[in-house]
This record gives C-alpha cells, structure tokens and sequence, in this order.
C-alpha cells in the first residue's frame, strides 16, 4: 500500500502541474496523500519533514536564486544581453544564423544570466535571423534550447547555474567540479546538437521549406500566460511574470561593457573555488553556532554568490546611465527569484516526504541495485525523477536528499572521487527533465510562437539525445580512469 500510495501521490502532482495548478499547493497535498496511504502521521510530515526539507533547501539556495535573478534582470534592463545578441548576429549573419543564435545563448547562460532573460532575448534575434535566412522558425526552439539550456547548464565547468550549484553542499565539491569530463561532454552535447540542427536545415532546403507564414508571436504574451508561469516557475530560477516589470534601456551598449560582467562572473568564481577559499582559516565552521559544518559544505555556494554580488555590482557600475530606473529593475530581479525558489523548495519537501515512508526503502534498493554501479544508478535516479517533476533542480534536489548520503558512502568505499559523482549528478538532471510538460519547453515554445508538433522532436534531439551521450560518455571515461 506505501508504494502505490508514493505511485498515487506523483500521479496526482505531475498531472495537476501540467494542467497549470501551483507546485506550492500541489506538493505538500501529494506529500499528505502519500503519508496517509501508508497510514504515517500527517501533521507531523508536513510540519517537521515537509516544511523542514524546503526551508533547508531554501537557507541553502536561495541566495543563488536571489543573485541569479537579480544579474539576469540587471543585464536585460540595461541591454547587455541584446547588445551580445545583436554582436553574434551581426559577426556571423544569416549565413550562419543556427551557430549565432547558439552560441549567444551559451555566452549569456555561462556568464550567469537567467535561462528565461536569455529566452525572451534571443526569440526577436532568432526570428531576424532565421527570416533573413530562410530556415524554417519550427527549428528556433531547438537552437535556443541548445545554447541555453543544454551544456552551460550543466556540464561546462565553472556554470553558476542552479543545477551545478545543487551537488555542491551534498558531495563538498565546487563549481569546477571534473572539469575535464565536463568540458569532453559539453562538446559532445553542442556538437551532436550542431550537427542535429545542421541536417534539419538542409532537409528543409531540400524539401523547400522555407521561414514559414504567418505572424512571429510576441514573447510578452508568453510571459504574461499564468498557466506557462505556474509551470516556468518550476523548471528554472526566474519568474518569468518579472520580465516586463522595471524599465529596459533604448540606449546602446558597447560589446565590451555587456560582456564584462559575464566575464566577473567566471573569474571571480574561478578565484573563489581554487585560490581564495581553499587558502583562508574556514575551521569555526565547526562550531555549533555556525550548524557544525565545514568549508566543503559551503564552499561552493559561496564561490558563486560572491562572483554573482562581484558581477552585479560591477553590472551597475558600468551601467549606471543605462539603470534610470535601478531600484524598479531591482526589485522586479528579486521578485522573479521568489516564486522559482519556493516552487523548487516545495518539490524538495515533497521528495522528503517521500523517502521519509517505509515504503521508499523498496524504491533505495532498486535504485543501488541497477546494474553498472553507483555512477549508472546515480544517473538513473537523478534521470527519473527529473523527469517525473518536469524540473533539473528539483529532481536532482530530491535525489540527493534521499541518497546522498549513500552515494558519498559507496564513494569512500569504492574509491570514487565526489567530482565525479557531482558531474554525473548534473548532467544526469539535465536529460529528461526536458519533456514535454516541463516548463522551461512550453515557455521556450510559446515564446517562438510554435507547438509541441511542430518543434518538439528538434528540441529532444538537441535536449535530451545530445545530453544522453554525453552523460553516458562521462559514466564511461570517469569509470575507466576516473575524475579529471
């Protein structure tokens, strides 16, 4: 009765969030569906372990979540990222529109700007692009997809992405985590996705297809659809709702002053991880006042919040003429950091719930018990259930809450170096979490003004299939000679 009541309670939260419902009611309610079908006591699961798992996750990320919004806002307002999209158009034009619209979504992603800033940014340029070069606008969701949402989010090393940051207190690792393995698959998954999106423009051709009719949709309706944002607010760390709030600057910004806060992001978070904190005295982080922790523990989160406060206060500096209106954007950026942080929290009491149940034992088992080791059952376990929230963060969260732990312990026992773990965690995370109901995909597509028919196939090809590969090639070397 305990597993089909955990098989009951996912049932109920994945169809109720596809259909537009707020994680915020729906978790705690699928958490108390599980824990009375397997007969536990209720109030307490949802006072004590619901409630305790998300604030947790909460002291933990939210300063992330709050950084992270809060440069991305910034970065649209003062038009850096526009000023980016329109350098990559204008140095490789139509010619090239499919490379241009990539990797301008890769330099903004990596430099730590919001996943869905980066969306209603690059559509108008990929609209642009590919109506001057006549490849068909069912395939732009793909290439956003691909530079956006794909290696920068969970691969390259050094991403302040949210799904990078996650491993980091469970495995005492840092942003840089296997930098080698990340960047090997972060090559496979941009040059499998090229080459995807390559062979779909010259079938087009082919075939005579071209742009296509009909009018480019307006990404402003996109953000103001309260069904895409209840599902939006889940996948990725900004509230897509905050896109319009503040005001966004008509000025224009030199490529160089948009990209340097981008570049503060990278450094900063690179000093951070390798030089300053290693060297500094962290050891009254023992003492109890402090939670009894440790540098290893923090370490990473706090690389990454000071590159992102270093990066927006640097963002500001430079910007100052092209912020008239600097406490509204600020205020729309914190606010957008809000409901994801929640939403993401919510999922996270729900999986600790979950694992609280005795039934979840039968659930640990099977998982360890996958044959290949604890690198495949690791990916597998962060896989399944990324999917089945629709959310990278979230699934990988509720993953490493239940089995953390163990994975550490058979880590120590086996000789397996954390980094390795931490890097097939995210990657693992950032594969089927991008079916058809996650939110990051039904935003992607309403902001391209195209449909699960149309588009959807490219964006698993580049998405999914790409990260597969290059997860399973991870798995592979780091399994042969280790993290490096």
């Amino acid at each position: 009765m305990g597993l089909l009541g955990i098989l009951l309670a996912l049932g109920l939260l994945i169809w109720l969030a596809y259909r537009g419902w707020s994680v915020l009611l729906l978790a705690p309610a699928a958490a108390l569906v599980a824990a009375a079908v397997s007969r536990e006591p209720l109030l307490a699961h949802w006072t004590q372990t619901f409630m305790g798992s998300a604030a947790q996750f909460l002291a933990q990320f939210f300063p992330l979540f709050l950084l992270g919004a809060l440069f991305g806002k910034l970065m649209d307002d003062s038009g850096s990222v526009e000023a980016i999209a329109r350098f990559m158009t204008e140095k490789l034009g139509p010619s090239r529109a499919m490379l241009a619209v990539v990797l301008a979504g890769a330099v903004v992603t990596y430099g730590g700007v919001s996943l869905f800033v980066a969306f209603f940014v690059l559509a108008p340029m990929a609209q642009a692009l590919f109506r001057a070069a006549n490849i068909p606008r069912r395939l732009m969701p793909a290439a956003i997809a691909l530079g956006t949402s794909t290696f920068t989010m969970t691969a390259f090393p050094g991403t302040p992405a949210i799904q990078n940051a996650i491993p980091m207190p469970f495995f005492g690792t840092t942003p840089f985590a296997a930098p080698g393995l990340g960047i090997i698959a972060s090559v496979i998954m941009l040059g499998f996705g090229l080459w995807w999106l390559a062979r779909a423009e010259a079938a087009a051709r082919r075939s005579g297809e071209g742009y296509g009719d009909g009018a480019d949709a307006a990404p402003k309706l996109a953000a103001d659809d309260q069904k895409i944002r209840e599902r939006a607010t889940t996948a990725r760390e900004f509230d897509p709702a905050e896109i319009g709030h503040g005001h966004h600057t008509d000025a224009v910004v030199p490529i160089g002053v948009a990209v340097l806060p981008l570049a503060v992001v990278v450094s900063v978070n690179l000093l951070m991880s390798l030089v300053i904190l290693p060297r500094l005295d962290f050891s009254f982080l023992a003492e109890e006042r402090w939670g009894s922790s440790s540098l290893s523990a923090v370490a990473g989160v706090w690389s990454v919040a000071v590159a992102l406060a270093a990066a927006i206060v640097t963002l500001i500096v430079v910007n100052r003429q092209r912020l008239p209106a600097l406490r509204l954007s600020m205020d729309a950026g914190a606010n957008a950091s809000v409901l994801p942080a929640f939403s993401v929290a919510s999922l996270v009491g729900f999986g600790a719930v979950v694992a609280m149940l005795p039934a979840f034992a039968a659930v640990r088992d099977w998982v360890l018990s996958i044959g290949g080791g604890p690198l495949v059952s690791l990916a597998v376990a962060t896989n399944v259930l990324a999917a089945l929230t629709g959310s990278a963060s979230g699934g990988m969260t509720i993953a490493l809450d239940a089995l953390g732990s163990t994975y550490m312990r058979i880590a120590a026992e086996q000789g397996i170096d954390p980094a390795l773990m931490h890097r097939v965690a995210a990657i693992g995370s950032g594969t089927l979490d991008s079916l058809p109901h996650n939110g990051a995909v039904v935003t992607l597509l309403a902001v391209c003004g195209s449909t699960h028919r149309e588009s959807y196939l490219d964006i698993v090809m580049v998405g999914i299939a790409g990260a597969l590969i290059a997860l399973a090639a991870v798995i592979a070397l780091g399994s042969m000679f280790g993290s490096f």
